[in-house]
């Protein structure tokens, strides 16, 4: 079992309840504005990127162009968690958490700035492509240091909970990135959202991340690093301290994101691609659809939280991952049929169940593998290598759909990564202090 931080049983106390639920907004909140941007370029890259800064002659290839140079954000995403990781276990998770939401916010509000191909040429795809690296870093150091100020700081009887917000915070900034988009198209014509409208959503990200940089900046540093910078612990090369000593458990955190990375871009951005070029179903049907799955995402996190602080987390990889599995079928039948009903039934199966269940225990169970020491490098760097494979999800889809002219191949590889991570968990139950020794 992981070494932890001494720290004395006093989650009772009221000043300690007020630290919790502060920690918890600024996770929250923050996670809302690092996730709303990042999830912006996902929508962008299906709708509008292909045309305007990867013109091809062939549409299918320019829109491959700019769902790889969505994934180009995830390739950054380790170095993001490698460096935030070192900083954040030698100078403290809060700083980086400031640091991570003002990178962010200027990065895509550049994005909203760039000019086209059109305008500037090759220019444009290249500092596209370097702005979304940009964001890639940031978002590689957010999961880390929001998930230990979360879980670092919960009571002992609340941990799923409270650390849940982490996760509710993603679905809220993917659902005003959405609700941002959707008022766009809606509000204008073809020609001004191609020109201008899509840059709006952009633009407005400085605000948001002023908002969450004023919060975060309120929050004391957690628990946990505190007790080490007094007893003076801290790991001199954090990184290379959890590679040496905790491999596998990065490995398992690498195939455990699987179900969440699958289901999450195949259900938000490649199905955007699959119902524009492929059937007849409106991507504004979709988007309806996905934004009903994320509200409901925001009480069914929470739910499961509650429920995994009462039974334990075990179960909660078993079941998530099968209902996942099993969701491709139903999924992609709905976006060919074009009933809004039956894809808010089809998200719900591979969101809120598939999905949910999954990452509402990924805070507490990922940081419980490591020591206090070296948390913020190992289960970040874990996390952002697994978002770095799940970037090229929509990718991969993309080219199996084109190959093969249909989506059973697409579902396959859903059922595949999902019953992975099953097993990934299954492996890596033992080093969360709750499993056989």
């Amino acid at each position: 079992m992981p070494v932890r931080a001494d720290l004395p049983d006093d989650d009772a106390g009221p000043s300690n309840k007020a630290r919790s639920r502060r920690a918890a907004m600024a996770s929250t909140v923050g996670a809302i504005v690092d996730w709303y941007d990042f999830f912006l370029y996902g929508t962008a890259a299906a709708l509008v990127f292909g045309p305007l800064f990867f013109p091809n002659e062939n549409p299918t290839v320019g829109t491959l162009a700019s769902l790889g140079s969505f994934a180009v954000g995830f390739v950054f995403r380790p170095i993001g968690g490698a460096i935030f990781g070192h900083f954040g276990d030698r100078v403290g998770r809060r700083k980086m958490l400031v640091i991570t939401i003002l990178v962010m916010g200027i990065a895509s509000t550049a994005i909203g700035l760039l000019p086209s191909y059109a305008t500037i040429g090759v220019a444009a795809p290249i500092l596209l492509i370097l702005l979304r690296s940009v964001q890639g870093i940031a978002v590689g150091g957010e999961w880390g240091g929001a998930a230990l100020m979360a879980v670092e700081n919960a009571p002992k009887n609340k941990r799923n909970f409270v650390a849940s917000g982490v996760q509710i915070g993603s679905f809220l900034g993917l659902l005003l990135g959405t609700l941002a988009f959707s008022l766009v198209t809606t509000l204008t014509d073809e020609q001004q959202f191609q020109s201008w409208g899509w840059r709006l959503p952009f633009l407005i990200s400085i605000l948001f991340a002023l908002v969450g940089l004023w919060i975060r900046s309120g929050v004391p540093e957690s628990r946990e690093f505190a007790e080490l910078e007094r007893t003076k612990k801290k790991q001199a090369a954090p990184l290379l301290e959890a590679l040496r000593t905790s491999p596998k458990q990065i490995l398992a955190i690498i195939g455990m994101r699987l179900v969440d990375q699958s289901t999450f871009y195949l259900g938000f951005t490649f199905s955007l691609v699959y119902v524009k070029s492929y059937t007849d179903t409106p991507p504004s049907s979709v988007l309806t659809a996905s934004m009903v799955a994320l509200v409901l995402a925001v009480p069914a996190t929470s739910l499961w939280g509650l429920l995994a602080d009462r039974v334990g987390t075990r179960w909660f990889y078993v079941v998530g991952p099968l209902c996942a599995a099993a969701a491709g079928i139903p999924f992609f039948r709905a976006l060919d049929d074009g009933s809004i009903p039956m894809m808010i039934l089809g998200f719900f199966i591979l969101i809120n169940l598939g999905h949910n269940i999954s990452t509402s225990v990924q805070q507490t169970w990922f940081t419980d593998m490591f020591d206090a020491r070296i948390r913020y490098s190992g289960a970040g760097f874990g996390y952002a290598v697994a978002g770095a494979v799940g970037g090229f999800v929509p990718l991969i889809a993309t080219s199996l759909l084109a190959g093969s002219g249909n989506w059973f191949p697409v579902a396959a590889l859903l059922a595949a990564a999902c019953l992975t991570a099953l097993l990934a968990s299954l492996w890596s139950y033992k080093w969360t202090g709750q499993g056989e020794r």
